[in-house]
């Protein structure tokens, strides 16, 4: 019999285990998650495949991710699997599915002629109380002591329950924190447009304002009227852009496909067309970040980019983001306008978004600092490690 990695194993066991389980807690993307979830189950069984399959509503998989299977096998393989045999006893029944040969069993109905051959298997259902999320796959153990059979063992199954247990916490982590960045993006693109929508009025009432003037003109004065008319061209073309850029940027957010550098660069572009202020974006060599620490980046310089537009009555605002030595990025959110006493802001009760910023910073590891005074404008300065 096999010495558990729970109890009794070596150190580098116990070392594996905790490992596996900072790793999920640490992920914030679904995705990441599953993936994180399959290769620690795969590594910590040494089981030659894993799978974990999350089920939707008509009888498939909402996701389906595999370990050990090359990109090539998977694309041969076809179509994902549905909700029967083995894979849906492990999504309607409660307890653990091990099986010597899942070949031998009444509920095996073959695989695609791509599959690889798998004999004995292991699977646990990921539950959340009576929920259940999904389920972990494992087959083919790959290592047993001189003369035993290479199967799954008790303490086999007693670790991958350990890890199903703390799969469903980081499942259930990672799918809040999409919600609310959700929500989060949400709001942005609704306050978005409240600020388009004043900017692309105030447009349109002076074009309508320069139309009146021209038809009294016309008669009377038709240099004039010439010249108000030319003026209701520019209005009209600038009402056009700000109605383009209001489109462009109430599409959905664009950070996963075009990077943090574009969009941030979008952003302050349309704000500029948007304010009076003069708003503007330079960078300066910064690589690709984590995910999260770009996600986090991206909504503080928008709460410190409203601030500045709605509170400091500055006429520029400059936005520069900047690679550090190690990697990392440094960003700066500084306007020209009346400033405020920060210890003032604290006592008054008062946040200004400043708090959130500051959770936003610290939870993806990185640091955040507000400068300002009366009189001397604002500085938002937040650096993030990298990845």
């Amino acid at each position: 019999m096999t010495a558990s990695p729970l109890q009794g194993g070596p150190r580098s066991g116990l070392a594996a285990v905790s490992t596996a389980l900072l790793a999920m807690s640490r992920r914030l993307e679904v995705r990441d998650v599953l993936r994180t979830i399959v290769a620690s189950a795969r590594e910590l069984l040494d089981a030659e495949y894993a799978a974990l399959g999350v089920p939707d509503d008509h009888g498939g998989f909402a996701q389906f991710v595999v370990d050990g299977i090359s990109a090539e096998q998977w694309r041969q393989i076809g179509p994902l699997p549905r909700q029967h045999g083995i894979l849906a006893a492990m999504l309607h029944e409660n307890g653990p599915e091990r099986l010597a040969d899942v070949r031998k069993d009444p509920r095996f109905g073959g695989w695609p002629s791509a599959h690889p051959e798998m004999s004995d298997f292991l699977g646990m259902p990921v539950r959340d109380g009576d929920e259940i999320l999904g389920a972990i796959f494992l087959a083919n153990k790959r290592s047993a002591p001189d003369g035993a059979d290479r199967v799954f063992t008790d303490e086999d199954q007693e670790l991958l329950s350990l890890l199903a247990q703390h799969a469903a916490i980081a499942l259930t982590n990672a799918r809040l924190y999409e919600r609310s960045r959700e929500l989060t993006i949400a709001e942005e693109r609704s306050r978005l447009a409240h600020e388009l929508h004043d900017a692309v009025s105030q447009k349109l009432f002076s074009l309508r304002l320069t139309a009146q003037a021209a038809a009294t003109l016309v008669d009377r004065d038709p240099a004039r009227a010439k010249d108000e008319l030319q003026q209701v061209a520019a209005l009209a073309a600038e009402a056009a852009d700000e109605l383009r850029a209001a489109v462009t940027e109430l599409r959905p957010a664009a950070l996963d496909e075009d990077g943090l550098v574009a969009t941030l660069r979008t952003h302050v572009h349309v704000l500029d067309r948007a304010h009076t202020a003069h708003v503007t974006f330079t960078c300066d060599g910064v690589r690709v970040l984590p995910a999260a620490q770009e996600e986090a980046v991206l909504r503080v310089a928008q709460e410190a980019l409203h601030n500045a537009l709605r509170h400091s009555d500055g006429d520029r605002v400059e936005v520069t983001l900047a690679r550090t030595p190690t990697g990392g990025a440094v960003l700066k959110v500084v306007d020209s306008g009346r400033g405020f006493d920060p210890r003032a802001v604290r006592r008054a009760g008062r946040h200004l978004g400043l708090v959130s910023m500051r959770d936003r910073a610290s939870g993806v590891g990185g640091s955040l600092a507000v400068h300002s005074e009366p009189g001397r404008g604002t500085t938002i300065e937040m650096e993030v490690p990298g990845g």
